[in-house]
C-alpha cells in the first residue's frame, strides 16, 4: 500500500528520484513502472502489475460511449512503461510533464495501489480549494466513518 506525501524535484532531464522508502514496494512485482495521465491533470505512477489490472478494466469498457473513449485515450494513450535506473530514478516523458504541468518541484502522493505526481504549486492550490469546499467531511457513502 502506497501512502504518504513527499516533496521532490525533477532534474533538468525530467528524471525523478523515487524515494528509497517506496522503491522496494514499487518494484516488488518486477522492474517496470507505468506512468500515465489522470483527468485531474496529475500523473499516475503504478507498479506494472497493478497497472495491468487497471488497463484491462479500462480497455474492457465500451468504446461506443464518447466519454469512455476519452478516458481510454487519456489513460491508455498516455501510458508509458519506465525502468528505474541504477540511481533509483525514473524518466517522466516530456508529454506527461507537459500534461501535468510538471516543471521542477513536484509532490508525490500515495493513493493505495498507486502514486499521484503533482506539480507542487498545483497540488497546494487544489488542496487549498478542496478542504474548505468539502469542510474536510468524508465523501458520500461512509456516513458512520470516523478517524
Amino acid at each position: 500500500m502506497f501512502q504518504g506525501a513527499s516533496e521532490l524535484t525533477l532534474d533538468a532531464k525530467g528524471r525523478l528520484a523515487v524515494p528509497t522508502k517506496h522503491r522496494d514496494a514499487l518494484l516488488a512485482g518486477g522492474t517496470r513502472l507505468v506512468l500515465t495521465a489522470h483527468p485531474d491533470a496529475c500523473v499516475l505512477l503504478y507498479p506494472k502489475l497493478a497497472w495491468d489490472a487497471v488497463a484491462a478494466r479500462v480497455q474492457s469498457l465500451s468504446s461506443f460511449d464518447e466519454q469512455t473513449r476519452w478516458w481510454q485515450r487519456l489513460l491508455i494513450g498516455h501510458a508509458e512503461e519506465v525502468d528505474v535506473d541504477g540511481s533509483g530514478r525514473i524518466l517522466v516523458s516530456p508529454a506527461l510533464r507537459k500534461f501535468g504541468g510538471l516543471d521542477k518541484n513536484v509532490m508525490l502522493v500515495g493513493q493505495g495501489n498507486r502514486f499521484e505526481l503533482w506539480d507542487l504549486a498545483a497540488w497546494q492550490s487544489r488542496l487549498g480549494e478542496a478542504l474548505p469546499r468539502t469542510g474536510a467531511a468524508p465523501p458520500p457513502g461512509p456516513e458512520n466513518f470516523s478517524l
